[in-house]
């Protein structure tokens, strides 16, 4: 009885195969009903809308996400300090804080990020691009919520206050920073010497001690040091003798 030889360099099919493709962007998917979700990106429809607030979503998926704005539910909560997310998506972002995991790299420069949009904002800094722009006073952003964020010192607006003294700050991150001070909690940690910081830029700074780097010189005269501030302090020698 003869064996079943396969055809030299015949290879068998891996997964499904991906009949329907979109003649939009040559996108391709194995079910038409994929496919048809898919063309709402370049139709600009959104069938499915919120009760709540009438923001209006491709897929009926977003759509349930979205709604635990409303109710206040987050189903997913880090084993290591706690903290609560609306989706998994968030929490695997947020876990790579204690695991340290970086996993997108910049072929520029190697910088790591921890997810891709911080990646591709971080590769504007190579590319020069700002394509925010503040209409007061023409100051432009790589970031949208950096715009956002801007202008709030235009208007004056501390939308976030801290419920323990009341203090109130323009972002959530620097209420978030600054309400350490109340529980003293310093999640950013030292592998060399396992000193605690509040947040991940004191650490920065502080590991900078054990690397000897000093980013920051003063065109003056040459001298390197550690930090900005540092620097501008130094600075005031030389302002000083050409007073």
């Amino acid at each position: 009885m003869e064996e079943n030889k396969e055809t030299p360099g015949a290879q068998k099919p891996k997964g499904k195969e991906r009949r329907h493709s979109c003649q939009q962007c040559d996108k391709s998917y194995t079910t038409s009903v994929t496919l048809k979700r898919h063309l709402l990106i370049h139709t600009g429809e959104n069938p499915y809308s919120c009760e709540e607030c009438g923001k209006a979503f491709t897929r009926s998926d977003a759509l349930k996400t979205h709604h635990l704005i409303h109710t206040g539910e987050k189903p997913y909560s880090c084993e290591e300090c706690g903290k609560t997310f609306t989706t998994s998506s968030n929490l695997t972002i947020h876990h790579r804080i204690h695991t340290g995991e970086k996993p997108y790299w910049c072929e520029e420069c190697g910088k790591t990020c921890t997810t891709s949009s911080d990646l591709k904002i971080h590769h504007l800094i190579h590319t020069g691009e700002k394509p925010y722009s503040c209409e007061e006073c023409g100051k432009t952003f790589t970031r949208s919520d950096a715009l956002k964020t801007h202008n709030l010192i235009h208007t004056g607006e501390k939308p976030y206050s801290c419920e323990e003294c009341g203090k109130t700050f323009t972002t959530s991150s620097n209420l978030t920073i600054h309400h350490r001070i109340h529980t003293g909690e310093k999640p950013y940690w030292c592998e060399e010497c396992g000193k605690t910081f509040t947040t991940s830029s004191n650490l920065k700074t502080h590991h900078r001690i054990h690397t000897g780097e000093k980013p920051y010189w003063c065109e003056e005269c040459g001298k390197t040091f550690t930090t900005s501030s540092t620097l501008k302090k130094h600075h005031r020698i030389h302002t000083r003798e050409n007073s």
